[in-house]
């Protein structure tokens, strides 16, 4: 199972490039050009909570810790994890975050853009689950 991690500062502008990357390893797994759409903005969706993370933020306004995602595409399967991390890189320790609790229509989103979706066990996180479609499939075996 193919696991790509990308940790990054909690900044808007490194949105993007989570996104490029879940999209990346989304198309080298097989996914089509629909799917990838969809996950291009359940990803944004997800890592953009993560930046905005009030448990992020200190009160003179500058970001602290790190924001972790974990990619793990498994034959027909991709499974997304995106974490609030403490600087040193350990998710962060207290109950379910913002991200968790906030803004009822952006977890919709998600869930309506990934097979599966659902805050992860760890603090701030979401777990966000996609299978290959059929036709993709059996595209695939050939």
């Amino acid at each position: 199972m193919p696991t790509v991690t990308l940790r990054f500062s909690p900044l808007a502008e490194h949105v993007r490039t989570a996104r490029l990357v879940a999209v990346s390893v989304a198309r080298r797994a097989g996914f089509g050009e629909d799917q990838l759409d969809e996950i291009r903005i359940a990803i944004g969706e997800a890592c953009a909570r993560a930046v905005a993370g009030g448990a992020l933020r200190t009160p003179t306004g500058p970001a602290v810790g790190l924001v972790d995602m974990k990619l793990c595409d498994d034959e027909e399967r991709l499974d997304v994890t995106v974490v609030q991390c403490s600087a040193d890189g350990e998710p962060l320790p207290d109950g379910p975050g913002p991200l968790v609790t906030a803004d009822p229509l952006s977890l919709a989103l998600m869930a309506g853009m990934a097979d599966s979706s659902a805050p992860s066990s760890q603090s701030g996180g979401v777990t966000l689950s996609w299978r290959l479609q059929a036709e993709a499939a059996q595209a695939r075996a050939f």
